[in-house]
């Protein structure tokens, strides 16, 4: 259809599966599941007429920036939709099986033992950082690509949103709350009796201490979800982040990369994932980043990802 791109049909897609598996699949837990059905249609008809609109030519600056930037405004409200859904084909959270996957492996719970062994206030500040970092890396990597050259952005919006979507399906699905779980009950999750650690240390006084310690906490105080730990979004958005970095901002892409290590170490380190988590991220980015390339290919054309499969555009002298 004129002036669709493929992130118009891959928001639209997932904003009309979600409302299918509503309609079709809610259960006592989703009491509200009348209102998502219809918000999700809405949300569809409006993104369909802010394209149309844009299209005319007729329109306002504002308008032309919500139809590029609005699949980052979904982001949140999705990804909080997410806890809402997750009991719709779980009968509980999963954790008791992927800690008992993590002590199989390991032979203890890495999200418990890292942070003890480094319980120094420097050592958290830069881990917290490098996980805090994560929202900068979408924004930031958005707004340079955006003003560099509209086509490498709008490669990038659609790869960062089909990875997003991607995890948030499988949080539906697969609810996991993560090592958070071990420090309280959250509703009616708990941990069994024979799956709950015989040792669980506190967060040390000198972590707690840290600003960005305290950020995180306040972050997820106020926007957490339960069940998106599986796999880590954190580590698949960075993932992807970094990838254009090495195909456009070449200037930073080295620096990225440290940060983007740091910050898959920091989701276990700050008991925020399961050590599994993280690989679980690597995969669904490096697949999704496939699937997408060649999806977004097939809908406008093969020059829509080979300007980005070329590497940086140089300059001229």
């Amino acid at each position: 259809m004129r002036h669709y791109r493929f992130i118009d049909y891959a928001t639209q897609g997932y904003l009309a599966l979600v409302g299918l598996l509503i309609l079709f699949f809610h259960n006592q837990t989703v009491p509200q599941w009348r209102w998502l059905v219809l918000g999700h249609a809405g949300l569809v008809a409006v993104i369909h007429w802010m394209i149309v609109a844009e299209g005319t030519g007729r329109h306002g600056f504002l308008l032309y920036l919500l139809r590029h930037f609005y699949p980052i405004l979904l982001y949140v409200p999705i990804y909080n939709e997410t806890g809402h859904l997750n009991q719709m084909f779980a009968r509980g959270m999963l954790d008791p099986w992927f800690i008992r996957v993590e002590e199989w492996i390991f032979g203890m719970q890495p999200s418990l033992v890292f942070m003890e062994r480094l319980p120094y206030y420097w050592v958290s500040e830069v881990f917290y950082i490098s996980y805090f970092s994560y929202y900068l890396m979408i924004t930031g990597c958005g707004l340079a690509l955006f003003l560099q050259g509209r086509q490498q952005f709008f490669h990038y919006i659609s790869l960062v949103s089909v990875v997003f979507y991607a995890c948030f399906l499988v949080y539906i699905f697969l609810p996991v709350v993560g090592p958070r779980i071990f420090y309280r009950e959250l509703g009616d999750f708990g941990l069994p009796a024979g799956v709950m650690p015989a040792h669980v240390p506190e967060f040390p006084a000198a972590v707690q201490e840290g600003l960005f310690y305290q950020i995180m906490a306040l972050i997820y105080r106020h926007f957490e979800t339960p069940g998106a730990a599986f796999p880590s979004s954190h580590v698949a958005v960075a993932v992807t982040t970094l990838y254009f970095s090495f195909r456009y901002l070449p200037a930073i892409r080295w620096m990225h990369a440290v940060v983007v290590v740091l910050l898959c170490l920091s989701t276990v380190y700050c008991r925020y994932h399961y050590a599994v988590d993280v690989p679980a991220g690597l995969v669904m980015a490096g697949v999704m980043i496939g699937v997408g390339n060649w999806l977004m290919g097939r809908v406008e054309g093969p020059e829509a990802v080979g300007r980005a499969e070329a590497g940086p555009v140089e300059k001229k002298s």
